[in-house]
């Protein structure tokens, strides 16, 4: 359906659902996030809100109106209207008490775009949110970065954005606030051990390099991949390519840290590597199932182990569970994050977008993951010592110093397939 169609649907529901009373621009968009359509990637799927549990009636909207008089005839100082309109979009999303659930703002929207697309002006890190402590923190600096250069680390949390206090933000919502038009200079105040500090970056491009490589000894092959974006694809064939040509025996993908990302980007690696076949599938409210497949062409023709941990959720996580289905490598680690859930991101009308859950994934063998993992075949922790190096360099240098026991488990699993 295109573009036409869709805004055409858009105010068939609109005119439905409008309640009588005040606030119709309010109200109207509040609709709009009920009705809207749902684009699940390329594929666009049209769900008519049918029987809604909540009719925004008289009721609702006269509350809403006696609140605003109280707001305009007693609150001391002036307020934003627009603010006020984008908290309350944001509160809808908020009451699903669904952590990967939230509203975008026109602008939040298009910085997220940007970074999915792998073209954006920020401090070039990537940054996740631990669900368990809301904190905000940087996963790995990319080299060359503002960030880099700014003494940025690992592990350091992010506090706050040009004063703006991020607590109870997502990671998405952080990097809303980071991102902005290239050349201008943003302050972003980070907290590492007890002590906090500034760094005032001015944004550039980010060079998004989502995956690392080399060759170790005994012709092993060695792939980073830190998230999925659009950009991972072709930097991951032209890195397994590479190391083929340079004779690679067997190999080792690396996806610890790697928080997920895009459904259609993981499933595209996949389909390299493995054969004919299913390759994930996923199940919707009404049970609609929804399935990825590979074709016969298959690149993984040898030895091959995957270190995951604790860190590696979603789309990490269905690349895990494709390989471990297919008998097709070792997951080596500890166990993976277990987020077996599909959000799908949904524009609007105005620039506006939201992300919702809309679907449980699960692997070729029928499993779902969520608030699970991935339990690996080979279990390797990283000592004290070793996650202390890791907040301080990255996992990356770990390797490269020989003190990655879980890298070095994986490497004598592989050792005994090629000799």
């Amino acid at each position: 359906m295109d573009s036409e169609q869709q805004k055409e649907t858009y105010n068939k529901g609109v005119k439905i659902g409008i309640a009588i009373g005040g606030l119709s621009v309010l109200l109207l968009c509040m609709i709009t996030a009920g009705i809207f359509l749902s684009i699940w990637f390329q594929k666009k799927v049209i769900t008519e809100r049918k029987n809604p549990t909540l009719k925004l009636d008289s009721e609702v909207t006269d509350k809403m109106n006696m609140l605003l008089d109280y707001m305009d005839g007693t609150f001391l100082y002036e307020y934003d209207d627009e603010v006020l309109r984008e908290k309350i979009y944001a509160a809808m999303l908020d009451s699903l008490d669904d952590p990967y659930s939230c509203y975008y703002t026109a602008e939040e929207y298009k910085q997220l775009m940007e970074s999915t697309n792998g073209v954006f002006y920020g401090m070039g890190a990537v940054v996740t949110t631990n669900p368990e402590t809301g904190d905000t923190y940087v996963v790995e600096p990319y080299e060359g970065s503002a960030a880099e250069e700014a003494g940025v680390l690992p592990g350091d949390i992010i506090r706050a954005v040009d004063g703006k206090d991020i607590e109870g933000m997502n990671s998405d919502e952080v990097v809303g606030l980071i991102h902005g038009e290239e050349g201008t200079t943003v302050v972003i105040t980070f907290q590492r051990g007890d002590e906090r500090y500034d760094a005032k970056i001015v944004r550039r491009a980010v060079d998004v390099k989502t995956v690392e490589s080399r060759m170790l000894d005994g012709n092993i092959g060695y792939i980073m991949i830190s998230h999925f974006s659009m950009v991972t694809l072709k930097q991951f064939t032209e890195a397994y390519e590479k190391l083929a040509k340079e004779g690679m025996e067997a190999v080792i993908f690396d996806v610890r840290s790697n928080p997920g990302g895009r459904l259609d980007t993981v499933n595209d690696m996949l389909d390299y590597l493995l054969p004919e076949g299913l390759l994930v599938y996923t199940v919707d409210k009404k049970g609609r199932r929804n399935e990825f497949k590979s074709d016969a062409d298959a690149k993984l023709d040898i030895p091959c182990a995957v270190i995951a941990d604790g860190n590696s959720a979603s789309a990490s996580e269905v690349f895990c569970g494709a390989l471990q289905d297919y008998d097709a490598a070792e997951i080596v680690g500890t166990q993976t994050f277990g987020k077996g859930i599909v959000q799908s991101i949904i524009s609007l009308y105005d620039g506006s977008a939201i992300k919702i859950t809309v679907e449980d994934y699960y692997t070729p063998n029928g499993n779902n993951i969520h608030n699970i993992g991935i339990t690996p075949d080979i279990k390797a922790e990283l000592d004290a010592e070793a996650l202390d190096f890791v907040k301080n360099h990255g996992l990356l240098k770990l390797g490269e110093e020989g003190r990655d026991s879980q890298l070095n488990a994986a490497v004598e699993y592989i050792k005994t397939k090629i000799n």
